[in-house]
């Protein structure tokens, strides 16, 4: 008898551990993000991270980057990409091509409207009482800040974003303040690129590490 309850413990905890959803969380975001998944990526560095803290990981980590996304892109597939899904935290990552692509393709998107765009993604997420986390653009250049050719426009858009997360009370993940930290530390050189980013733009190994470094500070308290 005395076993039989032993066995009938192990089986109800068993049974309890498989029916523990995992927190579901969905980055989204452009061609940085979609290379988050990949191995050395931020995305795949988190889910690492995340098992070594707890061999049953109770996070399911998904990538949601397409490559040339810009804010009213991530609005059009929302649906489907995202609230479908039915995700716990959003992570917001855009805005590098906003930026950009003014100056390679002569597209991009205006101030203005990249508010309007980001705020009705909010809020298409926090109707469905999904917890949304913000980052600000990284860097268009790696050189010291205002040295790069589209800083101050990064800079614009980075401090709507900032705004935004004050304003509807959102966890705010600020990459370019903490990308800015580090090369000010790590880029005496001040080298356009090589110390956190391949190009500039796209994240190298120390880039994808110090990202996820700072989004697990926003899931994991």
């Amino acid at each position: 008898m005395k076993a039989f309850a032993i066995l009938a413990m192990i089986s109800f905890g068993v049974m309890a551990a498989q029916n523990t959803k995992p927190v579901k969380v969905i980055f989204f975001g452009d061609s940085i993000t979609e290379a988050g998944v990949h191995a050395g990526g931020y995305i795949d560095r988190m889910r690492k991270r995340l098992k070594e803290k707890s061999p049953a990981s109770s996070f399911q980590l998904t990538g949601a980057g397409i490559g040339g996304n810009k804010v009213y892109d991530l609005y059009l597939r929302v649906e489907d990409d995202v609230l479908n899904q039915k995700p716990d935290w959003v992570f917001i990552y855009v805005g590098v091509n906003d930026v950009w692509h003014k100056k390679s393709f002569g597209t991009g998107t205006d101030p203005d409207k990249f508010e309007k765009f980001y705020v009705a993604l909010i809020k298409k997420l926090q109707a469905r009482d999904i917890q949304v986390a913000l980052c600000t653009p990284a860097v268009i250049g790696e050189k010291a800040d205002g040295q790069n050719e589209m800083d101050a426009d990064l800079t614009k858009y980075s401090q709507i974003i900032r705004t935004l997360a004050a304003k509807y009370d959102l966890s705010l993940c600020d990459l370019r303040r903490v990308f800015f930290e580090h090369l000010a530390k790590n880029n005496s050189a001040n080298k356009e690129k090589g110390v956190l980013t391949t190009d500039g733009v796209h994240l190298n190994d120390v880039g994808n590490q110090l990202v996820a470094e700072e989004m697990l500070k926003v899931i994991v308290k």
